[in-house]
């Protein structure tokens, strides 16, 4: 069989992408925080415990660099026919290094889901059953990850940095066909995302208010964003000082709509929400509903920078796949 000839002229770097998504941020940013909203509400809904979510994705993860290792590529609908996996060399340290968290609490996850029959451990093995894979299983986040790697295509497009024209389904199935090596990538651009807002807001339940009350806040201020780009797109600052800048009575969230939309339980939102308003990163406004705080920018700058930079690795990837491919 001939080697296929690949032009690296038409491949992308990860800087390409970064610049890219920063600059045009107004087009990008309602479609990423409605991607990653909806992530946070999978991983919150399938045990409501974020952290048996993490694990379950982590141990999956590892699978994926071992097929990938070894050469194999597996499709979604061959990996998921599969009636168990099985991790080798299972670690309660190395699960505590991946997600940075106490031994203690890995530990007590680990015998949680043991007990309600989602995994199996024997010695240093560990078996991840068929019944997990429906609560991992990412039907519509595919949809959701392609649609956002599609309007990034755009971007890429219409600066003539990358030339082939897409469409949402094509985008699909590659990563379907090559699910196991694909999903790796989307997991190591996410764990270390979630993880490291993880660190800066206390838990990973701190972090999903805080996104949701986000996601709220870009939904109110479209219009205006719609407006100031209608010409040129706005880059990453100038988008964010536009969510802060019109924060107003109309614009927040309370705290029963934040448990409707995501199922926690309203006390505990209360009580994380006196964490964000503490540090800073939410506040109150006349209707005691939750918006942005003014000083939420430039604390949380630092993490979305690191955090973009792994989105724009996974979507190069990606891209390039679809351009070899």
């Amino acid at each position: 069989m001939a080697l296929q000839e690949i032009d690296f002229s038409k491949t992308l770097t990860d800087e390409q992408v970064y610049d890219t998504i920063m600059k045009n941020y107004s087009n990008l940013s309602r479609e990423w925080i409605f991607h990653q909203w909806n992530w946070m509400n999978n991983v919150y809904w399938s045990f409501k415990d974020h952290y048996k979510y993490m694990i379950i994705i982590s141990l999956v993860e590892k699978t994926f660099q071992f097929y990938d290792q070894m050469n194999l590529h597996f499709s979604y609908d061959d990996y998921y026919s599969k009636s168990y996996l099985q991790i080798d060399k299972f670690s309660i340290t190395e699960l505590c290094e991946k997600l940075d968290l106490p031994k203690e609490t890995v530990r007590r996850k680990v015998l949680e889901l043991e007990k309600e029959g989602v995994i199996n451990r024997s010695k240093k093995k560990i078996i991840i059953d068929r019944k997990a894979f429906g609560f991992v299983k990412p039907q519509n986040q595919i949809k959701f990850s392609s649609k956002y790697i599609l309007l990034v295509s755009y971007a890429l497009n219409k600066d003539k940095i990358y030339v082939k024209k897409l469409d949402q389904k094509t985008i699909e199935d590659i990563i379907k066909k090559r699910f196991t090596l694909c999903w790796r990538w989307f997991y190591r651009m996410q764990i270390p995302l979630i993880i490291g807002y993880q660190k800066f807001m206390q838990d990973l339940t701190t972090f999903h208010i805080w996104g949701t009350i986000c996601m709220n806040q870009v939904l109110n201020v479209s219009k205006q964003l719609e407006t100031k780009s209608k010409s040129t797109p706005l880059d990453y600052l100038t988008t964010s000082n536009t969510l802060i800048e019109n924060v107003g009575s109309s614009s927040g969230i309370s705290a029963m709509s934040i448990s409707d939309m995501t199922h926690i339980p309203r006390a505990t939102i209360i009580r994380k929400c006196k964490y964000l308003i503490k540090h800073d990163l939410v506040k109150m406004n006349e209707k005691k509903q939750y918006v942005l705080s003014t000083l939420n920018f430039k604390k949380i700058l630092p993490y979305q920078a690191e955090a973009f930079k792994n989105k724009a690795k996974f979507i190069r990837k990606v891209l390039n796949l679809l351009v070899i491919s």
